[in-house]
C-alpha cells in the first residue's frame, strides 16, 4: 500500500511527489498526459527563470527531478476512486493500486475555440488562455477577446490595461447588456462571429463589419474543471466547481488533498507548487511515523 498517490503528473502533482519523496514516503505518479502547463509556449513569470521557460521543459526538468527518487511516473488514466477500510483503491487500465491517501493535482481543461490551425496557434503564442501569466508580452498589440458572459468581459477590461486595442468578440445575437460600460472601459466590441482561423500569423475572425485581424486571440469560453474522482466520494465544490479544501489543502473527504487547478481559480504554476509543499507536508504528519 503506497502512502499517497498522485493524481496528475502537472506542475502540482511532481512537486508533491517530490516532497513526499523526500520525507521517505512511498509514492506513486499517474498522469494520463495532458497538463495544461504543456500548453504555454514560454513563461516569463516563474520565477528563476529570467528568460522564461517552456511549458513542456518545466515539466521535463520536474520529471527528471522525481526520477531522481526513484518515484515511478505511469503513464496512465486513474478511471475510479473507491473509499476502503485502510484508505482507497485507485483503477486505471493497468489495474488497481491501493494508498493510503490521495492527492488529486488534475487540472482543468479549457474550452477551446473552433479555429483552424488552433494547435499551431497556440504553440507559437497568438492563442492564450492567461493573461495573468503572459498579458504582459502581449502588451501593445491588437487583442481579441472570445466569449458570451461577463468572464469574457472582465478579461477584456483586464487587457486593456496592456494594450489601447482591445477587441471584444461577442458569440451572442445581441449585444452585451451595458455596451456604454465597454465604451468607457475603452473596449471594441465587434459581434456577429463566424468563421476563425490562424493564417499568415494573424487571428482572422468574421464579423458583422467583416473580417478583423489580430495579434493574439484569448478564448474566454470557460474550463471543465476535472474534480469528477474527489465528486464522486462526496467532495464539496464551489461556485466554479473547484475542489474545496482547508488550509492544509484537504478536500471534505478525509484522506483525499488537492492542489493546482482543480483547487483555485487562479490558474499559476506558482499557486500549484504552494498548494502542492503544504499538501505533502501535511500528509507526511498525519501518516503513521515510519523508523529507520
Amino acid at each position: 500500500m503506497l502512502d499517497c498517490l498522485v493524481i496528475g503528473g502537472g506542475p502540482a502533482g511532481l512537486t508533491a511527489a517530490i516532497y513526499l519523496a523526500r520525507y521517505r514516503r512511498s509514492v506513486a505518479v499517474y498522469d494520463a498526459g495532458h497538463s495544461r502547463a504543456a500548453l504555454i509556449p514560454k513563461s516569463h513569470n516563474y520565477p528563476g527563470f529570467p528568460t522564461g521557460i517552456s511549458g513542456v521543459e518545466l515539466l521535463d526538468r520536474l520529471a527528471r527531478q522525481v526520477a531522481f527518487y526513484q518515484v515511478p511516473i505511469l503513464g496512465a488514466r486513474i478511471t475510479s476512486l473507491d473509499k476502503t477500510r485502510g484508505g482507497f483503491v485507485a483503477t486505471s487500465r493497468d489495474g488497481e493500486v491501493t494508498t493510503r491517501t490521495v492527492l488529486l493535482a488534475t487540472g482543468i481543461v479549457d474550452v477551446a475555440p473552433q479555429i483552424d490551425g488552433l494547435d499551431e496557434a497556440v504553440s507559437r503564442g497568438f492563442v492564450r488562455y492567461c493573461p495573468v501569466c503572459d498579458a504582459f508580452e502581449a502588451a501593445d498589440r491588437r487583442i481579441a477577446v472570445l466569449g458570451r458572459s461577463d468572464a469574457a468581459i472582465s478579461k477584456a477590461k483586464f487587457l486593456r490595461n496592456y494594450s489601447k486595442d482591445v477587441t471584444l468578440l461577442w458569440q451572442r445575437s445581441s449585444g452585451p447588456d451595458d455596451p456604454k460600460d465597454l465604451v468607457d472601459a475603452g473596449l471594441s466590441v465587434a459581434t456577429g462571429i463566424g468563421e476563425l482561423k490562424f493564417h499568415d500569423q494573424k487571428i482572422l475572425a468574421t464579423t458583422d463589419e467583416g473580417e478583423k485581424g489580430f495579434d493574439v486571440l484569448y478564448p474566454a469560453l470557460g474550463c471543465e474543471v476535472r474534480s469528477d474522482l474527489a465528486v464522486k466520494l462526496g467532495a464539496a465544490t464551489g461556485e466554479t466547481d473547484c475542489l474545496e479544501v482547508d488550509e492544509h489543502q484537504c478536500t471534505t473527504v478525509a484522506g483525499v488533498f488537492a492542489a493546482g487547478d482543480v483547487v483555485s481559480d487562479l490558474h499559476q504554476i506558482t499557486v500549484g507548487t504552494g498548494h502542492a509543499a503544504i499538501a505533502a507536508t501535511h500528509i507526511h504528519k498525519i501518516l503513521p511515523a515510519r523508523r529507520r
